[in-house]
């Protein structure tokens, strides 16, 4: 008899049982790739697995030792800030700049957001935890 006249129940039951459950698993049990798991690796790009192991390590450090910042997104700005008021600001308070660029719309407004490029690193660390969810000028 052959496969299209039986039914359903007993086409399962002629099958041997150790393929079933074992095709299943290892496809669907697993979310590695067939390479993957033939290479023994996650399947992910070399590239990948740097990234994740740099990420893995960043956070695994205490704050102190995370990685020091040059460059700060200043935002909130009133709209009559023009780039040398910030350039001033952070000259005074936290030290040399690199480059200060105010953003603008299409229609030549500020969009009260500024980028500050500090020359030293670590500067730009220094400016966010002075100045991170505060008032510059106390208005």
């Amino acid at each position: 008899m052959d496969n299209m006249s039986k039914s359903l129940d007993e086409i399962i039951k002629t099958r041997p049982k150790n393929s079933k459950n074992s095709k299943n698993h290892s496809r669907r049990g697993s979310n590695r790739s067939a390479r993957a798991q033939v290479l023994g690796n996650s399947g992910a790009s070399p590239a990948a697995r740097q990234h994740i192991k740099a990420v893995n390590t960043t956070q695994a450090q205490p704050a102190a030792t995370q990685q020091l910042a040059n460059k700060i997104m200043v935002s909130n700005l009133p709209q009559d800030v023009n780039e040398q008021q910030v350039r001033d600001l952070f000259v005074a308070t936290v030290g040399p700049l690199r480059e200060v660029t105010l953003h603008y719309d299409s229609n030549g407004r500020s969009k009260g957001v500024a980028s500050v490029l500090f020359q030293r690193k670590g500067d730009g660390t220094k400016a966010f935890e002075q100045y991170n969810n505060r008032l510059i000028d106390g208005s």
